[in-house]
């Protein structure tokens, strides 16, 4: 069992990027550019790597090294994009991998392209690269080329030494266990359990109880035995349950307007643990978006664009549009669900605003409400 953590900073350790892994201070996947400069990465390093692990870190400087970490990233369908524009697409996954040296919310993120032994090409045109393209690494630089191209199997011993390095170990997996419990209040509930004599995944949030049902807020849940975290949401609730071999965690978005809010399921998972030492992460997406009246929604989103203006023209906001500040990201959002032209645009506009802004909880209800919206438009 590889520890991921332990992996990321074996990788580190070889400075300089070479043909089996690269290093990123973040990705852009809401782009043509961004997802056309990742395809590029991914189809380079499948190319130079075609029997073994490659891989990208995401949250590194790239100039001195340093880990910087990025938000957590929760696409599961990340594998679509690849099999949508690449040709013998390999399989890939995206991890988000705690540091304790890095802010609770951040994390450094760990992209594992497998091995597929057959030439990889665009299968269509993005951005700026045609169709039949095949890229490739030579030593830190990506290459490309139209014609043929002969796979070269040269970095296989090396990822292998690098990835049993990594092996998780009793000590590793306790330190992490007492880590994650230090680093969470008891308002958060922190608590592990050990599934199936192998497994040992721990999770903190706020718990609260609405009516019969307990939801848990500020979500956090690793699986320490390979450092990987699995979810982490700033403001939704959660519903956990569990059994000897599952984890099973129901999230959920609060939404309204004036007096109409209610709990929305978005999307569930479920982590099964098998006897043979493997696990495999099963989502299901819920979301049924409410609908509200269209009056009343165009009203929102034109309230919403005059204490934008205010905003970008450095004026005072009146007592009742600093309270409808905080909800703004989230007023947007309905907005969009709900195909009042022009609400995603005016959202986008507001993200530099709302980061400047001294209190950085409606920058963080922003965020959440992207991610959001990045499950709805994949959901579809």
């Amino acid at each position: 069992m590889i520890n991921r953590r332990l992996l990321v900073k074996n990788l580190l350790a070889h400075n300089d990027e070479n043909s089996f892994y690269d290093k990123k201070q973040k990705i852009t996947l809401h782009t043509k550019e961004g997802k056309a400069k990742f395809l590029k990465h991914v189809c380079a390093l499948s190319n130079s790597n075609p029997e073994n692990n490659s891989y990208i870190v995401v949250g590194v400087e790239d100039q001195f090294n340093k880990i910087e970490g990025v938000d957590f990233f929760d696409d599961s369908k990340i594998q679509n994009l690849i099999n949508s524009y690449l040709n013998n697409p390999p399989e890939i996954l995206y991890e988000n991998i705690a540091f304790p040296s890095l802010p609770r919310h951040k994390v450094v993120g760990l992209v594992t392209i497998g091995p597929i032994n057959k030439v990889t090409s665009l299968k269509k045109g993005i951005w700026k690269y045609v169709r039949g393209r095949i890229f490739y690494r030579r030593g830190s630089n990506s290459m490309s080329t139209l014609g043929r191209f002969e796979l070269k199997s040269t970095n296989k011993s090396i990822v292998e030494a690098i990835e049993k390095n990594a092996s998780n170990n009793i000590e590793l997996t306790l330190d992490g266990v007492f880590d994650f419990m230090e680093r969470h209040k008891d308002e958060y509930h922190p608590a592990y359990k050990v599934f199936n004599e192998q497994f040992v995944l721990c999770w903190a949030g706020k718990k609260k109880q609405v009516e019969k049902k307990i939801f848990y807020s500020r979500v956090d849940i690793e699986l320490i035995t390979e450092q990987v975290r699995l979810f982490y949401s700033a403001l939704d609730e959660v519903k956990i349950e569990f059994n000897h071999t599952s984890f099973r965690i129901t999230e959920y978005v609060y939404l309204g307007i004036k007096e109409e809010f209610d709990y929305y399921p978005l999307e569930k998972t479920v982590i099964h643990f098998k006897e043979n030492g493997k696990h495999d992460i099963a989502v299901e997406y819920l979301f049924q978006p409410p609908k509200f009246d269209v009056y009343i929604l165009h009203h929102v989103l034109n309230s919403c664009n005059a204490i934008l203006e205010k905003l970008k023209n450095k004026l005072p906001l009146t007592e009742l549009e600093e309270l409808d500040l905080k909800e703004l990201p989230t007023n947007y959002m309905l907005c969009v669900l709900n195909d009042i032209p022009n609400a995603y645009q005016k959202l986008m506009e507001a993200k530099s605003y709302l980061k400047n802004l001294p209190d950085i909880s409606t920058y963080v209800k922003y965020k959440e409400a992207v991610r959001v919206l990045r499950k709805v438009k994949y959901s579809q």
